[in-house]
């Protein structure tokens, strides 16, 4: 469901309990309301499912790379380091 029909159901509902002697104020309170709920949702940094789902995505592909990675890792850590015989190092005569 998204934001506008809860928005516009909690609006309803609201107005609905509301006396009748202050359905006259409907618009500008409705008004107010919505300037009012918005504001708040956005100091709280909301976002929406979409968005949420998407970023949800990115971290799933990211965790299975990092553990593709972490596997090669420790592949590599695990593979017998290759060693270079001591007459292969070429030694500098001139530097004492």
């Amino acid at each position: 469901m998204s934001t506008a029909v809860n928005f516009d159901m909690f609006f309803k509902q609201f107005t609905e309990t509301l006396p009748r002697g202050i359905l006259s104020l409907h618009k500008d309170l409705e008004k107010n309301l919505r300037v009012a709920l918005d504001a708040t949702l956005r100091k709280m940094n909301v976002v929406t499912r979409e968005e949420f789902e998407v970023q949800c995505a990115v971290l799933e592909r990211t965790r299975a790379r990092l553990e593709a990675l972490e596997t090669q890792v420790s592949a590599l850590e695990a593979a017998p380091f290759p060693q270079q015989p001591i007459s292969s190092v070429q030694s500098n005569p001139t530097r004492e």
